[in-house]
């Protein structure tokens, strides 16, 4: 099983989103097969916790505008690690150093990289 193509889209527009609020490093990984409730995880990092926030709300705002619907959102007060999730995709926004700590690629290597085509500042 792969991603649907609606998870796809929303991957694409959380990952440009993240791009233009200079996120460290954007990731996306392929959990279709592994996970029955959703498709895709994006994981992003950024170097602080103001940095968190606003790339969260950038995401925010424009799966809002691609027509994604929210379905909860945990983590937002100590600003260190936020995880949207929007059913089909779910995007983890987190400080550098819980990316380094948690390594939440490394603990779903065993699902295919989805490249999504956008830039950052500095690979980890």
């Amino acid at each position: 099983m792969t991603a649907t193509d609606r998870a796809l889209e929303l991957a694409k527009v959380a990952a440009l989103a993240a791009e233009d609020k200079l996120a460290t490093t954007i990731t996306a990984i392929d959990v279709s097969a592994q996970l029955p409730l959703t498709d895709v995880f994006v994981i992003v990092s950024a170097d602080n916790e103001r940095q968190v926030g606003a790339i969260v709300d950038e995401v925010e705002d424009k799966l809002r505008d691609a027509g994604a619907t929210r379905v909860r959102r945990e983590g937002e007060r100590d600003g260190r690690w936020v995880l949207l999730d929007y059913g089909d995709v779910v995007v983890h926004v987190q400080h550098d150093e819980e990316r380094v700590y948690y390594e939440l690629e490394r603990l779903w290597r065993d699902c295919p990289e989805i490249d999504l085509g956008v830039q950052t500042r500095r690979a980890q």
